[in-house]
């Protein structure tokens, strides 16, 4: 076979630093969004859908076949920071790590929805207790001592 082609849909997760709440404003996130979504075009890696709260965000995208999904994530971090911080949140910071989790193509509507749903959903309950179920969820062994920076 001649073509390459790969379709690897993607959902990542990471919060900001010590979870404080930079992206409260409405404005504000909707930029970061913004930003977000044009860095991954012009990775190459399709958004299809990013949500959050004030202080992680979710990111559904297709994964480019020529960029790794470390490097992707440092650039998406390393960039955004940029943007935040030039509005005046000078002492704002991603956290180390995220989170990575396939999804096939069945189950990317109600990854869509879970993203949308964001707003709702940490009435609920806390990032923290999110991640815990997300790693859960997908049979991923942690140590508590290590996700939170």
């Amino acid at each position: 076979m001649a073509q390459s082609v790969a379709l690897v849909l993607v959902h990542v997760i990471f919060s900001t630093k010590n979870r404080m709440a930079f992206l409260q404003s409405p404005d504000l996130r909707s930029e970061v969004y913004a930003y977000l979504t044009a860095t991954l075009r012009g990775l190459e890696c399709e958004p299809v859908r990013l949500g959050g709260v004030g202080d992680h965000v979710h990111i559904l995208a297709a994964l480019s076949r020529k960029i790794s999904l470390a490097e992707l994530i440092k650039v998406l971090k390393t960039s955004s920071t940029r943007i935040v911080k030039n509005k005046g949140h000078s002492h704002f910071g991603w956290q180390n790590g995220y989170g990575a989790f396939s999804v096939s193509q069945s189950a990317r509507d109600s990854v869509i929805a879970y993203i949308a749903s964001q707003e709702q959903h940490h009435r609920r309950m806390t990032f923290q207790e999110e991640f815990r179920r997300l790693l859960e969820k997908h049979g991923m062994a942690f140590d508590e001592r290590y996700v939170w920076d």
